[in-house]
């Protein structure tokens, strides 16, 4: 019986072609588990009005962990239009299953490393000394889910009672206006503020950000500022300070050293930790953990690239970089450790690299020159 069971999610497109990249390296470093494969993406979306059935979360239960590839998404109008037939009159809605995992999981912690690699010719003019891991709040923030439209003279004549800035929209007629809403819980911005913390304790890092707009969304950038400085003074051997989101965008770009760990609500996160994978080379290398306290989802942030599906042209290493992750989540330490080496022996020499590092290689060939350095 495997040590480890590992939900095996590859979603759509490339996801799928990653995936077997990533599961090169896991059974050449002889990662004792087993690959319990999951439904999940477009095309059960299509067929059965659903991207992520029951049966997956069910079996995802009974394992340890999961990797996941990467999904197809589309606007509500394309979503419905691509269901079979007898599904377009059901009042289907599409949902993000990424989204849902993170929820249904409660994997409120989006941790997302981005280390400049040595000989990297995709860093940010060229600086190998940047190192920033990201931790984006994933169950709420901007992206909960919570959003109304056409929205009815009920809900508008509810929200001007404790919005006076709702006047100015109480003549625009229920079909024009669309209501996004951000909601912000001190337990949801103390467990992610929290988590921040305690990676840089842990890691040895001196400087903690949060990234937020207070001076515009009061309410809720003010619940942020206002938990992350109590939290804040409970490590008092770290630099703590916060940057407004759109500042940080530039200095971001201008002085990355200066930044070790940020802290975001879900949407500033989401825009930033894109913005800093930039910064060490770009999806190819950007990787992340869903993490919550009992179950821990792994995955590249690119998308499923249709253009690309059955060309085996994209670069595995953000996968692969996740299986690195889901290794220490397990405990594996040296098998990690292992996967860092293959990673970045493999861009240090650029022998075996695909098109975006100026190579021809395959996704295939690439993991399999990933595991010959791994193993050295």
């Amino acid at each position: 019986m495997a040590k480890y069971r590992i939900a095996w999610l590859p979603g759509d497109g490339v996801g799928k072609e990653v995936m077997e990249a990533a599961k090169i390296v896991f059974d050449g470093l002889k990662l004792d588990a087993e690959y319990i494969h999951g439904d999940i993406g477009w095309e059960f979306w299509c067929k059965e009005g659903d991207p992520l059935p029951k049966r997956t979360t069910d079996m995802m239960k009974t394992t340890d962990a999961a990797l996941f590839g990467a999904i197809t998404s589309k606007p509500q109008k394309e979503a419905k239009n691509e269901l079979i037939p007898e599904l377009r009159d059901k009042g289907l809605t599409y949902f993000s299953p990424i989204v849902r995992l993170r929820q249904e999981f409660d994997l409120y912690c989006n941790e997302r490393p981005n280390i400049a690699i040595p000989g990297n010719p995709l860093n940010l003019n060229g600086k190998e000394d940047i190192n920033i891991t990201v931790f984006r709040e994933n169950t709420e923030g901007s992206y909960a889910g919570v959003e109304y439209g056409p929205v009815s003279d009920e809900l508008k004549a509810a929200l001007a009672k404790d919005s006076p800035k709702m006047k100015f929209f109480m003549d625009t007629p229920g079909e024009d206006l669309a209501i996004s809403t951000r909601i912000i819980t001190r337990r949801g911005a103390e467990r992610i503020i929290r988590a921040a913390f305690e990676h840089a304790r842990k890691f040895g890092k001196k400087k903690v950000t949060l990234v937020e707009k207070p001076n515009v969304l009061r309410k809720t950038g003010g619940l942020m500022v206002e938990v992350f400085e109590k939290i804040a003074a409970e490590y008092p051997e770290i630099t703590a300070w916060f940057d407004n989101v759109d500042a940080i965008g530039m200095w971001l770009v201008k002085c990355p050293e200066k930044y070790e760990v940020l802290v975001a609500e879900n949407l500033f996160g989401d825009i930033i930790s894109d913005l800093c994978s930039q910064l060490v080379g770009g999806l190819g290398f950007a990787h992340s953990g869903n993490i919550g306290s009992n179950y821990a989802v792994f995955e590249p942030v690119h998308g499923s690239a249709p253009k690309y599906t059955g060309m085996y042209k994209v670069n595995p290493m953000a996968t692969i970089l996740a299986g690195k992750m889901l290794c220490t989540y397990l405990g594996e330490h040296e098998m990690a450790a292992r996967i860092q080496k293959g990673v970045e022996l493999t861009v240090k020499e650029r022998k075996v690299v695909t098109y975006d590092l100026g190579g021809t290689a395959k996704t295939l060939e690439v993991a399999e020159e990933i595991l010959k350095n791994a193993l050295k």
